[in-house]
């Protein structure tokens, strides 16, 4: 009955379920960190659902809706990886500042919108090569509106 080769034994080092066997797939395994993912295992049938409400801070919903737009637009602008990934990054740092449970805090959005409006100029000023047309206007577009929106 405690033959550590019993199937079930929790000490049988085959047991999946023993916490000393390095396969152990019980459950998910992570080796970086996660945040804001749902699992669900060993399940014949699952409903999730998930509701992120990072609503703007109030006087900032117009700035919200255009950092988002901008975003949402991003993809077609043609920019080099290094390009697109910067002002992802950039736009995100806004909707962060601006979404967050507390008031924004003035220094941090100024010097987020001033790095969005960076990554955008060399695109809008027809710097940048290779961009997809209609990328400069649009450029131009958005950092007019992030000019008038702080």
């Amino acid at each position: 009955m405690n033959d550590p080769q019993t199937p079930n034994n929790p000490n049988n080092p085959n047991n999946p379920n023993n916490p000393n066997n390095p396969n152990n797939a019980a459950g998910p395994v992570f080796h970086a960190a996660v945040s804001g993912a749902q699992f669900a295992w060993n399940n014949h049938t699952v409903t999730q659902r998930q509701q992120n409400d990072s609503t703007a801070a109030p006087g900032f919903e117009a700035l919200a809706a255009l950092v988002t737009d901008l975003l949402r637009e991003l993809p077609r602008a043609g920019l080099a990886d290094q390009d697109r990934e910067d002002t992802e990054a950039a736009a995100r740092e806004v909707l962060a500042t601006i979404t967050e449970p507390t008031p924004p805090e003035q220094g941090r959005l100024r010097r987020a919108l001033a790095t969005l409006r960076g990554t955008l100029a060399p695109v809008a000023t027809g710097v940048v090569a290779g961009t997809a047309a209609g990328a400069q206007e649009w450029a131009r577009t958005a950092i007019e509106g992030l000019t008038g929106t702080f």
